[in-house]
């Protein structure tokens, strides 16, 4: 699989092969990535090159990523540990479930295979029932989180809101006059937070001339060619961005919406997105580590999918989110906070998209996925399998890495969200 361009820190993949390696074959343990003192050159990944985003290569750098990208730390602060007691269930392995439009059962522990899983942390009534770790990955070491990193920076914006520092319904330009003859200007905060913006721009996959190719070489992730002319920030990228059609009206997933959520949430605040981050829960949460996100020109973060954290500690985040923002002794989060995040967005925003008819029912609000579900799941996704759901129900939160060869959640929802349905409801019926 060949790596064609890179998107704030997140390269695009051209089209996967029909065929290609399962998680076995393509264990980077197996494989020898990086090993040796020093790797032979037939096993060495760069970042220069491309090779840490060609499949197989990327089942290690996923996991190593602060190796090969410039990263700023969100610190974890200098309290303890906040406690999350294992109580292993092995019967989870074992559970069965049927992947979407099949009869064909699975069983969980296959479906972690399937996946490409580099890890995996289920929680119930605050103890973790299932954990394990594959490849590359290990409890304690970060690992890229991709969009993820949207619902954080999200929730960020949404705590603004609630605490009347940002008026959701105030256009952007009224706190970002630099966007003011940009797509963005006339938005109002609640249609970038929910991504109903409508921008000429789209996320096409493997195009080096395309839209996000421009945006990813202004971010400065992305190599640029030595003539080249274009923005030298994301900021000066973001107001250029025309408008197209009506606010409102329609879900289009654009990562540019969460660069603007970023640059407001430093305007407001007067520091940096990521030491809000950290100052706001990062570092109350009781975290084993720091986290780290990717960092681009100008100072600017990879907000849209830059967030690399240690898996437990992503757990932790999502327990709080489902304690509705109470943990680790404190009320981290306003609990109104939480419940406007699971009230969702707009269905008939988000059916009009028909990227989206696997998830029929779904909305999307505040950076994060609603499911709207009987369950009341909901999510934060990445690309290649990153995810944290949330079953507020059954008192479980699900974190799972993983390296899969294809990037969107489309190509693995199938083996994945009944998976997860299958042991919320297992575990909702122990006492």
């Amino acid at each position: 699989m060949r790596l064609l361009f890179f998107l704030v820190g997140i390269p695009v993949l051209a089209q996967a092969p029909a065929r290609y390696p399962d998680a076995r074959q393509s264990d980077p343990n197996v494989l020898g990535w990086m090993q040796g003192s020093p790797p032979p050159p037939a096993k060495r990944i760069r970042f220069d090159d491309g090779s840490y985003f060609n499949f197989p290569q990327f089942r290690w750098s996923f996991s190593h990523w602060r190796e090969l990208l410039p990263t700023v730390a969100i610190s974890r602060g200098s309290g303890p540990v906040s406690a999350l007691p294992r109580v292993l269930d092995p019967r989870i392995d074992a559970l069965v479930f049927e992947p979407t439009n099949t009869r064909s059962p699975m069983t969980w522990k296959h479906s972690l295979e399937t996946n490409y899983t580099d890890g995996i942390v289920v929680v119930h009534q605050g103890r973790i029932v299932y954990e394990q770790y594959f490849g590359a990955l290990d409890a304690e070491r970060p690992h890229i989180a991709f969009s993820v990193t949207k619902s954080l920076f999200g929730t960020i914006v949404a705590t603004l809101i609630h605490e009347k520092k940002i008026n959701a319904h105030a256009r952007i330009d009224s706190y970002l006059p630099e966007l003011k003859s940009s797509g963005f200007g006339d938005a109002t905060v609640a249609q970038v937070l929910d991504m109903t913006s409508a921008l000429k721009y789209t996320e096409t996959y493997g195009q080096p001339v395309s839209d996000l190719a421009d945006y990813a070489r202004a971010l400065g992730v992305s190599p640029r060619p030595s003539n080249y002319q274009g923005p030298s920030s994301v900021y000066d990228y973001l107001a250029k961005v025309p408008k197209d059609g009506t606010h409102g009206d329609t879900f289009t997933y654009r990562t540019i919406n969460t660069e603007v959520l970023a640059w407001l949430i430093a305007r407001v605040e007067g520091e940096s997105a990521q030491d809000v981050l950290a100052r706001r829960i990062w570092s109350r949460l009781g975290a084993e580590g720091d986290a780290y996100i990717a960092l681009g020109s100008a100072g600017a973060i990879s907000a849209g999918g830059g967030f690399n954290a240690r898996l437990r500690d992503l757990a932790r985040f999502g327990e709080m989110i489902r304690r509705h923002g109470q943990f680790n002794g404190h009320q981290i989060l306003p609990s109104a906070v939480v419940e406007e995040i699971r009230r969702g967005g707009s269905k008939e925003a988000f059916a009009k998209n028909p990227s989206y008819r696997s998830l029929p029912g779904w909305t999307y609000h505040h950076h994060w996925w609603i499911s709207h579900q009987p369950n009341g799941m909901f999510a934060a996704r990445g690309i290649h399998g990153q995810g944290l759901y949330i079953y507020p129900d059954a008192e479980v939160v699900i974190a799972r890495f993983a390296s899969h060869p294809l990037a969107g959640n489309v190509n693995f929802d199938a083996t994945s969200l009944p998976a997860f349905d299958a042991v919320a409801n297992y575990l909702s019926k122990i006492e």
